[in-house]
């Protein structure tokens, strides 16, 4: 199943594949054949969305790689999203304190273009606010990669509703190129996206696209208050996630699933999707079946307006519309 991106006319699939895990030490995706396995299983199943970033990887642009390796003839049967501009990792390139600056967005691009062995980018996202650089330059650059065609559209990522709204009204005052999505994290058990992020991608016309919709695997039935599995992501780089989770509402939610006669995993994505201005779910996954799985669970379920009350009240949203 498929849908528009905000109001352009990229048609993105309601699930996608974060790929933040090829090159990651210790998992199925560390070597290129992992990574193969797992994008070739992706566009099988119908999952178009592919989104990176350069920094992705364990490795600056390792992710890049590996997904241009494995690509291959492909690459035009998929939506492929990058970013630029993390200030958390190295950069390889000149002006890395300024990374919204135009200087680095060159170097960025071609960078990216050259690791994905692609001639352009379907949507080339900020992946973090600047605080150095107007928006208006970083705009600007961007519109020109778009009128070059390196670029199809443009994305944003982590910006808070007040930053979403300026990036937007300037892009319109200086008639360039508009964003189109805003990529955040949201999931039932952090829901703070609900109190900004969402009413002002709705009101502007972004898609959201929402990263750790699983809550790091939380929410995917794998664990449970007395199992933590010891060879998941959380367990090797976030114990604590699952230590303070709140496990009443989690046993909660899960005899709420089997009432239903769902799996987590789908109440979870059905949940997700029912949320206007979400386009497609982005999910991490290391084996061809866990792709398998995520694009069967985004299509079975959508809660009716009892089962979302219900989820509500489990997970509370500081600020949802209603």
């Amino acid at each position: 199943m498929t849908r528009v991106l905000g109001t352009s006319g990229l048609v993105v699939s309601e699930v996608g594949l974060g790929c933040n895990n090829f090159g990651r030490p210790g998992s199925a995706t560390e070597d290129q054949s992992g990574c193969d396995a797992v994008i070739g299983a992706a566009i099988d199943a119908g999952v178009t969305l592919f989104d990176t970033a350069d920094m992705y990887g364990y490795a600056f642009g390792r992710s890049e790689e590996m997904m241009g390796r494995a690509l291959g003839a492909r690459r035009s049967e998929i939506v492929l999203a990058t970013k630029f501009g993390h200030p958390g990792v190295d950069s390889p390139y000149a002006n890395a304190e300024a990374r919204g600056s135009r200087r680095y967005i060159r170097q960025a691009v071609e960078g990216s273009l050259a690791r994905l062995r692609t001639d352009w980018i379907d949507l080339y996202q900020l992946h973090m606010p600047d605080p150095l650089t107007p928006i208006a330059e970083t705009v600007v650059a961007l519109d020109e990669l778009v009128r070059e065609g390196k670029v199809r559209y443009l994305g944003h990522s982590n910006l808070s509703g007040w930053q979403i709204a300026e990036a937007h009204f300037v892009a319109r005052e200086l008639g360039c190129t508009a964003f189109i999505s805003a990529q955040n994290e949201f999931s039932l058990v952090n829901r703070e996206s609900d109190r900004e992020v969402l009413p002002a991608a709705a009101h502007l016309g972004l898609g959201v696209l929402p990263y750790f919709p699983l809550a790091n695997g939380l929410l995917t039935g794998k664990f449970t208050r007395d199992h933590f599995p010891a060879d998941s992501r959380i367990m090797r780089q976030r114990p604590h996630v699952a230590r303070d989770a709140d496990w009443d509402a989690l046993d909660a939610y899960r005899a709420l699933c089997d009432e239903w006669g769902v799996t987590m995993l789908e109440a979870t994505f059905g949940f997700l999707l029912t949320h206007e201005p979400i386009a497609s779910v982005i999910a991490g996954a290391t084996r061809p079946e866990q792709v398998r799985q995520n694009a069967e669970a985004g299509a079975r379920f959508r809660p009716d307006a009892d089962q979302r009350a219900a989820i509500d009240a489990l997970f509370p949203s500081p600020g949802a519309r209603r």
